[in-house]
């Protein structure tokens, strides 16, 4: 079983601008976020029993997912999202699962957003926190998303605390100066992180 590295961080964070330089040192890269689309895509089991429960509206002309229309049926229905997250959340942790058993590098990095939330820390060996502040990750995303303040401050409250993030973390990556400090810091864990796959595989081979 390959080392697994869980990089996590809130909305705006710039896990993306993180797990690309990762990926540039040919470090693979499982994502939480494309398998969650990928296992809605048109033509899914999913996405007809998405369909099946909320009609026929919840897709775009073209049979996709209406993912901003969906965003807002769970948003104010708990009992809703709990059906949505009970649909897709085995899905996405059967396809990580196949991902990650498929990788033959000493590590991989799985960027996970809702790592915390989701209490998944126990499947990682190691979690990677990507830190900024507050006020950083709304200018980013209002920027990004072409959303309100309003609608980020909705996204934070229903996200872990950064505090929360810090206090789990193994490593962190503060990501709000410039970038140019962030190549450094990632060739430098990536060197840790090699270390260390290889004391965890010299140690279940003296078992």
């Amino acid at each position: 079983m390959t080392y697994i590295v869980a990089l996590t961080g809130g909305i705006g964070s710039g896990k993306t601008t993180i797990s690309n330089v990762f990926s540039s040192l040919g470090v693979p890269l499982v994502d939480a976020d494309i398998i969650a689309r990928d296992v809605v895509a048109s033509g899914t089991p999913a996405l007809q029993a998405i369909t099946a429960h909320f009609g026929s509206t919840i897709l775009l002309p073209d049979g996709n997912l209406n993912r901003t229309m969906l965003r807002q049926k769970i948003f104010s229905a708990p009992e809703e999202k709990q059906w949505l997250n009970a649909l897709l959340h085995p899905l996405i942790q059967i396809e990580t699962q196949r991902q990650l058993n498929q990788v033959t590098a000493p590590y991989a990095i799985w960027v996970v957003p809702l790592l915390i939330e989701n209490n998944l820390m126990h499947l990682a060996d190691r979690i990677l926190v990507v830190d900024v502040p507050t006020e950083v990750q709304i200018n980013r995303t209002m920027a990004r998303d072409g959303v309100s303040r309003g609608q980020v401050a909705n996204i934070l409250a229903a996200q872990a605390s950064r505090q929360d993030r810090l206090e789990k973390a193994d490593d962190v990556i503060v990501n709000h100066n410039s970038e140019q400090g962030i190549t450094p810091r990632v060739a430098e864990l990536h060197q840790q992180y090699l270390k260390q796959a290889q004391s965890v595989r010299q140690e279940n081979r003296n078992e």
